[in-house]
């Protein structure tokens, strides 16, 4: 199957807002490269184990309870799948993460301004938003700084970079190395969810999460079964790339996985 030309103008989706949303962020005054080289030196700012993480200043609401992130959303983008799943699970704590710049600020720019717009729109109820929320990090080397063990019940990779050329193949998100890292955040019973545009990419995430032993493939019909359907409608079209893949009359290839118990 041909490779597709991506479009590495990150900003070429127009905005796109809700009629209300008048106080939020514009995409345009976000300007940034599509992709970032994960190998890079980040000037990133990260705790130095789950246990140091200050989840009261993201999730202010929040702060009286014991409660951490239950869903983790890896290279979060724009944040349309934040965005779209907060008020579907308002009780869900749900974490964004950007190793982007200016797409991170704009993220909590924007969550900040629905915040806002929604204790004004909603003064005599709690302000929605609240549990969801974004960290500039580099998931590849940091993710269990950020989770403790077995935390969370779910993990996006939505549209993430192909990396076309085999020698950058190692930047994929979905590696064995990897995998091994996903299986301790995530709880037995936790889903990953994988989507992309990109066939040969969908094939490698899907072969190296299919060998790889604390996962088993788990199909859309079972998940939608289990109530999970209004999740796998924000994959396929909450996000700015997947509404781009849909005007361009595209395809789109979802794979989910099912963490599993060890067995000795």
């Amino acid at each position: 199957m041909p490779k597709r030309k991506r479009n590495t103008d990150a900003n070429a989706d127009a905005d796109k807002q809700p009629p209300e949303a008048g106080l939020l962020p514009q995409k345009r005054h976000y300007r940034q490269r599509a992709h970032a080289n994960p190998f890079s030196d980040h000037a990133l700012d990260y705790p130095s184990s789950p246990v140091n993480m200050d989840w009261a200043a993201h999730y202010p609401a929040f702060a009286a309870s014991s409660k951490t992130p239950e869903f983790a959303d890896v290279g979060c983008g724009f944040g349309g799948l934040l965005v779209t799943l907060a008020p579907l699970f308002p009780d869900t704590l749900m974490l964004g993460m950007e190793i982007r710049v200016q797409v991170s600020q704009y993220v909590e720019d924007r969550i900040m301004a629905l915040r806002a717009t929604s204790a004004c729109t909603n003064p005599t109820t709690p302000a929605s938003y609240q549990n969801v929320s974004i960290v500039r990090a580099n998931a590849m080397k940091f993710i269990t700084n950020y989770f403790p063990k077995h935390s969370l019940s779910a993990l996006f990779f939505l549209f993430p970079d192909p990396h076309f050329k085999v020698r950058k193949h190692k930047a994929r998100i979905i590696s064995p190395t990897l995998l091994a890292e996903y299986a301790y955040v995530l709880r037995p019973g936790g889903i990953i969810y994988t989507i992309t545009d990109v066939w040969n990419l969908h094939e490698w995430m899907r072969s190296h999460m299919d060998t790889f032993p604390l996962f088993e493939p788990v199909s859309e019909e079972d998940l939608r079964a289990e109530g999970k359907g209004p999740i796998l409608d924000a994959v396929y079209s909450s996000t700015e790339e997947g509404r781009k893949v849909e005007r361009n009359k595209g395809e789109k290839w979802l794979a989910c996985f099912r963490r599993v118990e060890f067995q000795r």
